[in-house]
């Protein structure tokens, strides 16, 4: 099933982060980062937007999208020298495009979401300050069917091939489809190779993962279920969805994102695609309390709080932890 959605979704990802890179190589620089300026990530934003909804619109004509980006800055005076900086991106990737096409499949995610119907969810860059970094950083598609994730495509541009050997490649693609398992493939390549969660089953042994950003994910709580799992090994720190991947993989075995505000709503695009891809290769993913994340409720995560991706192996052990620390 859902041969063709893999396929053009595979393709719309793989562009959308060549686009990315070249954004990357050619606006960020020392100055733009001394300055803390952000307009480099806006046109990446702007820019995979289009080129992946484009890509959807394409094959599946007039299909729902979920999406960050509104091209209203853009149609402004104010907004005309990004705006020429968006198409000029774009159509480096895709030349067939022209500025009101582009414009158009920026705008055309504005979908809602919900528990009914068919659409996708995307996140065209997830991991701002990562991406300025020049560290992890993911473009991320899914594909929702009442309410459920049925298939996911995380980009990951930076993230090592082989997390064993770190310089020897980077850039992954990682594709799931519900009920067939989760591959991985480079950013280039075709071969896919199956994807299988940690063996792990003593959380002592496990090793974490989570964001680089203390605003995204509680550090001093981390420590603290750590420290009550008996974790002797230092966390791993990396922006985006690609914590979904490294857990997918193997490369760790519990990813925590735990609520730093108490009316926090975790977005759909923030972690539909890598729900699917850390499920389809053997994992648990839940909230903080254990319950089934709900990507139903529309553009947000509305009826969970902060998100708990494992092996599945220690998963009860974790969100016992978990809870414990949090007081819930």
């Amino acid at each position: 099933m859902y041969e063709k959605e893999r396929r053009v979704a595979i393709e719309a990802v793989r562009q959308a982060c060549r686009l990315s890179q070249t954004v990357r190589a050619t606006l960020v620089s020392e100055e733009t980062m001394a300055k803390k300026d952000k307009s480099p990530v806006t046109v990446a934003d702007f820019g995979a937007q289009a080129v992946v909804v484009s890509a959807l619109l394409a094959a599946f004509p007039g299909e729902p999208v979920v999406g960050e980006e509104e091209a209203a800055e853009l149609r402004t005076a104010e907004g005309r020298s990004l705006k020429e900086k968006v198409v000029q991106n774009v159509q480096a990737v895709v030349p067939s495009l022209d500025e009101a096409g582009i414009l158009a499949a920026i705008d055309h995610a504005t979908c809602d979401g919900g528990s009914t119907g068919r659409y996708w969810t995307l996140d065209p860059i997830d991991g701002t300050k990562g991406f300025l970094r020049g560290e992890q950083y993911a473009v991320a598609l899914a594909l929702m069917e009442e309410g459920q994730v049925v298939l996911g495509v995380l980009g990951c541009p930076n993230l090592p091939i082989d997390p064993r050997k770190p310089d020897n490649g980077k850039g992954c693609l990682f594709v799931a489809v519900k009920g067939e398992g989760a591959v991985m493939r480079s950013l280039e390549g075709s071969t896919e190779r199956p994807l299988a969660v940690t063996a792990v089953t003593d959380p002592a042994q496990a090793s974490f993962c989570e964001s680089v950003e203390s605003g995204h994910s509680s550090h001093g709580h981390s420590a603290q279920i750590s420290e009550r799992l008996g974790v002797v090994a230092s966390p791993v720190r990396m922006d985006s969805q690609c914590k979904y991947a490294a857990v997918a993989r193997g490369e760790a075995s519990v990813y925590l994102r735990l609520p730093t505000r108490s009316d926090y709503e975790e977005k759909i695009w923030d972690h539909a695609a890598g729900w699917i891809v850390v499920k389809e290769a053997g994992g648990e993913v839940t909230d903080v309390r254990g319950e089934p994340l709900d990507f139903g409720q529309g553009r947000t995560l509305r009826r969970n709080k902060g998100v708990v991706a494992t092996n599945g192996r220690v998963h009860g052990q974790v969100i016992e932890a978990v809870r414990k620390v949090l007081g819930m």
